[in-house]
């Protein structure tokens, strides 16, 4: 079924004002402090089964520019910023390998990019950025990392729109993490994330949000 392109544009463009887009990760712990935190966890190889938000030598921070640290960096500033978000746009826009969690960031600098695109534009870029999550959580379907990024776009999308099919699957994984913290991987900056948003958002209800309050970090 097509979707009428004035009513979403319209619609579209509302939901990523710039305004919006920089209360949504207000609502979070800052990314910013949480890539800080990356660099100073650097060289921790990850445990075996362990998840997203591990690390790896302090040189890969500053010799590659798709390492964690400095994707969650550019994210953060993408947010509140639309030179920012430009930045963050042609840093990844050729990017052609099949890094699950690069491709996860991809997919977020595209539906950043929708935000600040003119009118007739938007439509396309969002609709890049949920092929690219497809891609990146088809490479690892478990990843959090990578079902936060996406659970933070979909969940900001009018669920009529027909975009937002993954938000319920998401929300599940995403809670279960965090519940099974220090146990599912996910370092203590990234629970206080994942955990602020669910809470602070309201995706959760009453007694999860309680559940989670007495997770310790």
């Amino acid at each position: 079924m097509r979707i009428p392109k004035v009513p979403f544009l319209a619609v579209l463009s509302v939901v990523w004002s710039s305004s919006s887009a920089a209360d949504l990760f207000k609502m979070a712990p800052s990314i910013k402090a949480l890539a800080q935190d990356s660099v100073s966890a650097a060289g921790a190889l990850p445990a075996a089964g362990t998840i997203a938000f591990n690390f790896l030598n302090p040189n890969a921070v500053s010799s590659s520019p798709y390492h964690p640290a400095i994707l969650r960096r550019h994210y953060e500033q993408a947010a509140a910023d639309k030179a920012a978000g430009e930045k963050f746009y042609k840093l990844l826009a050729d990017y052609k390998d099949r890094d699950a969690l690069v491709l996860g960031y991809k997919a977020a600098a595209e539906a950043i990019r929708a935000r600040d695109a003119s009118m007739f534009n938007k439509l396309t870029y969002v609709q890049d950025a949920a092929r690219t999550f497809e891609q990146a959580v088809s490479l690892d379907p478990r990843n959090p990392e990578i079902r936060f990024l996406r659970f933070s776009v979909e969940s900001n999308l009018p669920a009529f729109l027909g975009l937002s099919k993954h938000v319920d699957e998401d929300k599940e994984l995403l809670l279960n993490a965090a519940l099974s913290h220090p146990g599912s991987g996910l370092d203590a900056e990234a629970f206080r994330t994942v955990r602020g948003f669910l809470v602070g958002r309201g995706h959760v209800s009453e007694e999860d949000a309680q559940k989670l309050s007495k997770v310790k970090e």
